[in-house]
């Protein structure tokens, strides 16, 4: 899957509205973050208008989705199966906005796909093998076509930065990454990633640190560690090329009167 074409913009009648939910808790690296999603998404929308929320610092902070066109719930500092009262006001939050507003997109990304996942009954469980750095993500048949430009290789790459996952999908969701990488529901409104199309390395090596508690390892002073995430964290990938996609979707139309509902779990 090649990237996007620097400069090209997406055919659209206005600029889009995304409104992004934050939810590391009391990380030094929002700020970071915060512009990691302005860089990415400005690469291949940048007339995009972003609103930034922080559920998980300020209590009940959440978009109004009549605003917006995409929601977004990002990555998160905090294991998505804890039942903190933040983490819960987002389970709440999903619930009514898909019932209240049934055709709004919605993205998940990392925590946001593990969470949204729980939320619709899936399983999130402890990796075998936690990731760090860009990955290969490979493509079912139903993931070839949603994301025609990777046809040809069958696969995408993108940042990851995880220790959990998703074991058990929805079952109202289709796979279009193997290994539950990449989610799409049946009315076509929500897709969730398990990796980064956010993230670029200038925010990925921020998190080095974490090699310690992951891995077993001290990334700064291991020099052959530390080469070797660098050279996984600064690959190429194809955050620009997914976004495109991604924003291309919002304006799909969703698939109702199917007979087919995603109905939230009653967690």
């Amino acid at each position: 899957m090649s990237s996007a074409t620097p400069g090209a913009e997406l055919p659209q009648q206005r600029p889009i509205r995304i409104a992004i939910l934050l939810n590391s808790y009391r990380s030094r690296l929002l700020p970071a973050i915060r512009a990691s999603y302005e860089r990415t998404i400005s690469a291949v929308a940048p007339d995009a208008r972003l609103a930034f929320y922080e559920p998980a610092n300020k209590s009940g902070e959440f978009p109004d989705p009549a605003h917006f066109d995409l929601i977004v719930f990002g990555g998160s500092n905090v294991d998505p199966r804890k039942s903190h009262q933040w983490i819960l006001d987002v389970h709440a939050f999903v619930r009514r906005l898909v019932t209240d507003f049934p055709e709004k997109k919605v993205l998940g990304i990392c925590w946001g796909h593990q969470t949204i996942s729980r939320v619709f009954g899936g399983k999130v469980v402890d990796a075998a093998h936690p990731e760090m750095g860009v990955a290969t993500i490979k493509l079912t048949e139903a993931g070839r076509q949603f994301f025609p430009e990777a046809t040809v290789v069958g696969s995408f790459k993108l940042q990851q930065h995880h220790r959990r996952e998703v074991a058990v999908p929805p079952t109202s969701f289709t796979q279009l990454a193997h290994g539950n990488q990449c989610l799409l529901n049946r009315s076509n409104t929500i897709l969730t990633f398990q990796g980064h199309p956010e993230k670029d390395a200038e925010t990925a090596r921020l998190r080095l640190h974490d090699s310690m508690r992951w891995f077993g390892f001290d990334a700064a002073i291991d020099e052959k560690a530390w080469a070797r995430l660098q050279e996984l964290i600064f690959m190429e990938h194809d955050g620009p090329a997914v976004w495109k996609r991604i924003l291309e979707w919002v304006w799909e139309p969703p698939v109702l009167g199917s007979g087919i509902v995603d109905n939230p779990s009653k967690m």
